[in-house]
């Protein structure tokens, strides 16, 4: 890496958001990418968690999807107010109009990717996924090739950049996004 590329990005819009399928790696590269950047990170799952006492999985149950989905778009209104950090979104943020709005107009929004085989061998090394969120793995790979195809189009509305983490460390995925976000750098 040379020494241009430890320099401080300095970014049109400071908030960037990680969406894309569960499974995907957005914790680990939010994580990852805000400790690059020298911001801040929040996994917005484990932040409506926080506030709620309970898990997603709680949360579902008490008061169904749609409970979940106007909490999760309270707090996505409220992350989107923050500035100089990273937030890995739940998978399905993008489900309404209005996060996708949010998105778009407050930060920058990476989209990760990973192939279907991929999503369902880290979902299922991931213990804590079953245990804190909805099951997604009843249906096995064909619920998840469901599920991304299902979204897919939501991810691409929007997203600033694209970037897959198949097969790629979580250096190698910051390292790809932090070159893609150099075109939405400030004007001096």
């Amino acid at each position: 890496m040379s020494d241009s590329s430890l320099a401080p990005l300095k970014l049109d819009r400071p908030l960037l958001f990680l969406i894309g399928s569960r499974g995907t790696g957005k914790t680990t590269s939010a994580r990852a990418l805000a400790e690059r950047l020298g911001w801040r990170w929040i996994d917005a799952d484990a932040e409506l968690e926080q506030r709620c006492g309970r898990s997603i999985r709680a949360v579902f149950d008490a008061e169904g999807e749609a409970g979940f989905r106007e909490r999760e778009g309270t707090l996505l209104a409220a992350l989107g107010e923050l500035d100089g950090h990273v937030v890995a979104t739940g998978g399905g943020a993008v489900l309404r109009p209005e996060n996708r709005e949010l998105l778009r107009q407050r930060g920058r929004t990476i989209w990760l990717t990973a192939e279907a085989s991929t999503l369902w061998h880290r979902l299922l090394a991931d213990p804590s996924s079953a245990e804190r969120r909805p099951n997604l793995s009843v249906g096995g790979i064909e619920e998840i090739i469901e599920v991304v195809r299902a979204r897919e189009a939501l991810y691409r509305s929007c997203a600033d950049l694209i970037v897959s983490t198949e097969g790629r460390t979580p250096e190698e995925v910051v390292a790809e996004i932090v070159a893609g976000l150099g075109r939405f750098t400030q004007k001096h």
